[in-house]
């Protein structure tokens, strides 16, 4: 890969850090502009002595420092997790709109190539599956996880507008759940919180009867995604599907947990929360056949990484 000024927007989160770290492995010039509402300093410490990365703090939700140049963008910024997007749900709106127009100007002004972060929730509670790109969604436009699933609609549909209006190259992932090291440990994620709460010895959640589905993608696999995706010839804008087709209800994520952290705690039941949506399995046909790109982690060598990491974190030494 030629070197190249790389601008990563949320680039302190849990993916974005990763995102930082693999460039950096590449060889590239890596500019990480994060507000840390819930981005971490933890996670890009290891990278501030590195001659080739810059930090800049900075809110995407308003104008960006002058005189900034890239040859690619990838807009990460966003909180990913119900309790954290819910918590100020009109920033969050403000962060995916507001955000992605300031970034999709300065890709204009610099000639650069931009990629969205967005996500399955653009398909709400989806009634087709697995979901392919082509189907729409299923999205209340006014539940308590509208915040996050229209701002992401909306960001997609300023990026195709600034494609078609004013020729930016774009490219849009449409990622599902993903989970690795550098999860938070109360961002409120299935994974994590039933990793946080078996090494802590307390009952596992397990909200509606835990027959709902998830398909869960290792995050090393969904940066080589993100990767492909840039990298990919001009026509291919997306959006592209991103995620392991691998599809398992929570209840059965849950006893793989309990089996790997060996704790003896009981499942505790609760109500579903309002639109949480009963199955979520991507459709990676394009994926597969455009870029090349299919997850390679299992997924009991990846949750054996992330319990290792969240027992490090929780209980050192």
């Amino acid at each position: 890969m030629l070197s190249k000024r790389i601008l990563v927007s949320g680039g302190a989160g849990f993916l974005g850090s990763h995102l930082c770290e693999r460039l950096l492995h590449h060889g590239q010039y890596v500019v990480c502009l994060d507000s840390f509402v819930t981005g971490s300093h933890a996670n890009v410490q290891p990278f501030l002595a590195h001659p080739n990365f810059a930090l800049v703090t900075h809110d995407i939700t308003e104008p960006l420092p002058v005189g900034m140049e890239f040859d690619e963008i990838y807009n990460l910024a966003c909180p990913a997790s119900p309790p954290h997007y819910q918590a100020d749900p009109v920033h969050t709106i403000k962060t995916c709109v507001q955000g992605a127009i300031h970034l999709l100007e300065l890709a204009q002004r610099c000639g650069a190539r931009i990629l969205q972060a967005s996500t399955s929730e653009v398909y709400g509670d989806p009634q087709v599956s697995p979901q392919p790109e082509g189907y729409w969604g299923h999205v209340n436009p006014v539940g308590p996880r509208a915040c996050y699933d229209e701002g992401k609609r909306c960001a997609e549909t300023l990026f195709v507008d600034f494609h078609r209006h004013h020729g930016v190259a774009i490219k849009v992932a449409r990622i599902f759940n993903t989970y690795g090291p550098r999860m938070q440990p109360d961002d409120g994620r299935v994974v994590s919180n039933f990793i946080v709460q078996a090494l802590r010895g307390e009952p596992i959640t397990v909200y509606g009867d835990g027959l709902q589905t998830r398909s869960f993608c290792y995050v090393d696999d969904l940066i080589e995604g993100l990767i492909a995706l840039m990298a990919s010839p001009a026509g291919m804008t997306g959006p592209i599907n991103l995620g392991n087709p691998v599809e398992i209800t929570v209840r059965e994520l849950a006893d793989h947990i309990l089996a790997l952290t060996g704790a003896q705690v009981a499942v505790d039941y609760r109500p579903l929360p309002q639109d949480d949506p009963r199955q979520r399995r991507p459709d990676i046909a394009q994926a597969r056949d455009v870029l090349c790109w299919t997850p390679a982690v299992p997924l009991s060598a990846g949750l054996e990484k992330t319990v290792a990491y969240f027992r490090q974190r929780l209980l050192p030494g």
